[in-house]
């Protein structure tokens, strides 16, 4: 997701202010990552991995790189250690300068978490035409446009990001569920002859699609 600023120097490590309010004044939206920060992000990707957000966070914040994939990562562990206020400026700003599909998907993300479905869809979508081979991306926003009652776009999305993910993740229950809400017995029937799906997923989607039937009202 297009790169529009280049960076000078590295960035310091992110402060906040008196009122709490965090220094974003630094990001960058290079893509350029030097070996040894990729070490670093490789650490902190392990550690997201393991889902040990708070230390993920904590050793982010202790370095001084600069780059959109710094900042796109500290936007998420804010979000995931519930600083959503702190991720929705980081992503906001980098919206703002950058411009690229993934800060409009985390800004996206941070808004479905604060049940703003409406801007949230609208940040999924310029996301999606940003990125549309993002896997991820078109998973979140065909999950958005389930929220909304949308169920036949929905499953759209959510086929192609099944495709592009090659069957694995969390899409394989949101498309069954986009298939159950639409009554296409063929979609389903090619996610169990495609890519395995069980009678105990397929269960688990038919109790999630009665939630998204009654939030789609």
């Amino acid at each position: 997701m297009a790169v529009v600023m280049l960076a000078g120097c590295a960035s310091q490590p992110v402060a906040s202010g008196p009122d709490g309010t965090l220094d974003t004044s630094d990001i960058a939206c290079n893509e350029a990552v030097q070996p040894e920060q990729r070490v670093d992000l490789e650490m902190i990707d392990t550690l997201m991995a393991k889902g040990r957000n708070y230390a993920a966070l904590a050793r982010l914040e202790s370095q001084a790189m600069d780059g959109i994939d710094y900042w796109l990562r500290y936007g998420q562990l804010l979000a995931s250690t519930g600083k959503l206020d702190g991720a929705e400026q980081v992503f906001r700003d980098m919206v703002a300068q950058c411009e690229d599909g993934r800060s409009r998907h985390g800004l996206g993300m941070v808004l479905l978490k604060r049940n703003q479905v409406s801007a949230a869809l609208s940040h999924l979508e310029t996301a999606r035409s940003l990125a549309p081979a993002s896997p991820q991306v078109r998973n979140d926003y065909g999950y958005a446009l389930l929220l909304v009652g949308r169920y036949q776009d929905a499953a759209f999305e959510l086929r192609t990001a099944l495709e592009l993910a090659n069957g694995q993740g969390p899409v394989r229950q949101n498309v069954a569920v986009a298939y159950l809400l639409t009554d296409d017995q063929a979609g389903l029937e090619a996610l169990k002859s495609d890519y395995g799906f069980s009678d105990e997923e397929l269960e688990y989607a038919r109790a999630l699609q009665q939630q998204f039937a009654k939030v789609g009202q």
